[in-house]
């Protein structure tokens, strides 16, 4: 599949096998709208069908944002059915990344609000800046989290403090996103991207088949009517088939650094 670099709403770079997708509406504060949904549905279906892609950070353009949130300037006036297409996309969209085969990190770089602290639950990994702001405010709206936030919120940080912070609408700093497991790392702002690339850099190293199993057999604790300890059973038989199998256990027996073809 040919790497494709030409959307409207988002930059993407392809370097060491690091897919880099950059929210670009900075005068928006990188707001979710249609056009940028279907640029990352667009980009997260390239991830999937190309080989050269082994992993994904994903940031907002400028200093101060994100993704402030959806583009609350598409909502006016919805009816219930439109409300539900509207959050059933998102939902689609950031399911996917979720789902994806291929670790996805965020690089929080200012707001993660509404929609933009949904896109960054929905990645497999949070990196925030120093100046990074977490929060869900929809009911100031009238609102509830459409795209997912409801659930993973809960999932990443405990009920008790979800409900909280879901209710109060309140926006929290990088330092408490860290210390209740919203984010994984915090740093300055100026080695963000250098710190996600470094994590990702150590995961690609991996045997990459091994890796898209353990994201299957994460997402399985949280499915409903999937028991986690036999799927897991289940995809630990399907690795033992895999050429990177092989090529680990005899790396490690003859005690040299492993070639892995996700074969």
């Amino acid at each position: 599949m040919n790497y494709k670099m030409a959307y409207e709403n988002i930059l993407t770079t392809l370097q060491n096998g690091i897919l880099t997708i950059t929210v670009n509406r900075p005068a928006k504060l990188n707001a979710l709208s249609k056009g940028v949904f279907d640029d990352l549905d667009g980009a997260v279906k390239e991830v999937y069908g190309n080989s050269e892609i082994k992993g994904v950070i994903i940031t907002g353009s400028g200093d101060k944002a994100f993704v402030a949130g959806a583009d609350i300037s598409e909502f006016g006036g919805l009816t219930k059915e439109e409300g539900k297409r509207l959050a059933s996309r998102g939902q689609d969209v950031f399911n996917a990344i979720e789902n994806a085969p291929k670790p996805f990190i965020a690089a929080v770089n200012g707001f993660a609000l509404g929609g933009g602290c949904e896109l960054a639950m929905a990645c497999h990994i949070r990196v925030a800046s120093e100046t990074a702001r977490f929060g869900q405010p929809e009911v100031n709206l009238g609102l509830i989290p459409g795209y997912g936030g409801t659930q993973r919120l809960i999932q990443l940080v405990g009920k008790g403090k979800a409900m909280e912070l879901l209710m109060t609408a309140d926006m929290i700093k990088a330092d408490e996103a860290l210390r209740l497991g919203l984010a994984n790392h915090v740093v300055p702002a100026a080695e963000l991207i250098a710190k996600s690339t470094e994590i990702l850099l150590k995961i690609t190293s991996k045997a990459p088949l091994a890796i898209a199993k353990v994201i299957e057999c994460g997402n399985a604790y949280f499915t409903d009517g999937v028991k986690g300890l036999e799927f897991e059973i289940d995809k630990f038989g399907e690795c033992c088939e895999t050429e990177d199998f092989k090529e680990g256990a005899s790396a490690f027996v003859e005690k040299r650094k492993a070639e892995f073809s996700g074969k």
